[in-house]
């Protein structure tokens, strides 16, 4: 009897269970785990229920759930997609290591689009740690079915479609220039409303404030779920397991969008504590807690820590700056 072997794929769950090995063999020849870190303050760049939000709830139970925290607290400091709660950070914190600011790539891109007088250099990266999709969604009562009915209003009238999304230069924002120049639409006509976050934004669309709008999976998923939404499209390269909204590139616009969040500490960290920020935040990505915020929200895992972190910033500015001069957001 000839048996086979079949590769399943891996699903978002699996994924995390081996980052988590992978994280354990490493943290297991690395010493001071036990020693808790007493509090830690999250600075957060968007509104109570964004997605800054949300990871920092989330990283803040798991950190508590492994014994490296005691206590957190939650600063919230909406706008400019995070670079005013980066300017505060970078002004009043240094060298503490009860103190982390929650970034992304709808920071950097805010960076470059709005030119703050701060930059994520004047901070300490710890670690990446997860991606997300984005999710575009109408009015339970709207029309539109579908992105093709969304392009076929804006080429009989640009501004007749409402967009909804996060601050200027986010992912939000690249995305639907994406999805305008793959149908061969003008970016420059495109009517964009930014919110301080992707809770503003999905009260919005759940309004009739816009005509569609675009926000994180998890961030919109609490209203597609309750039915005051429908979701028309959703930025992965393939559908998420045990989700059956359709992708952009099934449409036929070939548009796929990532926003990776991560966390950075105070400038100023001796090495011995940023190591031991790292630690902690590494031992909190292998608690029971933290798959199940991957599951829920959709997240997928995407650790990388130290040097290579900052490596992949640097490379993200670039990235992401050159995506902004193509679809005409950056000239």
């Amino acid at each position: 009897m000839v048996t086979q072997n079949v590769r399943k794929p891996l699903t978002t769950v699996m994924l995390a269970r081996l980052t988590v090995l992978l994280a354990a063999a490493c943290l297991a020849l690395q010493p001071g785990l036990s020693r808790a870190l007493d509090r830690v303050q999250f600075v957060v760049g968007s509104n109570p229920g964004g997605g800054y939000d949300q990871t920092a709830h989330a990283l803040a139970q798991a950190m508590q759930e492994a014994g490296v925290l005691k206590n957190a607290s939650f600063d919230h400091r909406a706008g400019g997609g995070g670079a005013i709660a980066l300017a505060h950070f970078t002004a009043t914190f240094k060298a503490d290591t009860h103190v982390l600011i929650i970034v992304g790539a709808a920071m950097v891109g805010a960076i470059l689009q709005n030119k703050p007088p701060v930059a994520l250099a004047e901070a300490t990266p710890i670690a990446r740690l997860i991606d997300e999709y984005s999710a575009f969604a109408v009015p339970a009562n709207s029309p539109i079915r579908s992105m093709k009915d969304v392009v076929e209003m804006m080429k009989k009238d640009p501004q007749s479609v409402k967009w909804g999304g996060g601050s200027r230069g986010s992912v939000d924002q690249i995305a639907i220039a994406q999805i305008a120049k793959a149908a061969g639409l003008d970016v420059n006509k495109i009517n964009y409303v930014p919110f301080q976050g992707g809770g503003e934004a999905a009260a919005a669309i759940a309004g009739a404030h816009v005509t569609v709008g675009t926000s994180g999976w998890n961030e919109l998923a609490p209203l597609i779920r309750s039915g005051k939404l429908r979701a028309i499209a959703i930025s992965s390269p393939a559908r998420l397991v045990g989700n059956d909204t359709p992708t952009l590139r099934e449409q036929g616009y070939d548009v796929e969008i990532r926003n990776w969040r991560g966390v950075y500490a105070a400038r100023g960290l001796s090495v011995e504590q940023r190591r031991r920020v790292t630690r902690a935040v590494v031992a909190a990505t292998q608690q029971k807690s933290w798959v199940a915020a991957l599951e829920h929200n959709a997240w997928q895992p995407t650790l990388l820590t130290g040097n290579e972190f900052a490596r992949f910033v640097t490379d993200e500015h670039t990235r992401i700056e050159a995506q902004m001069r193509q679809v005409g957001l950056l000239r």
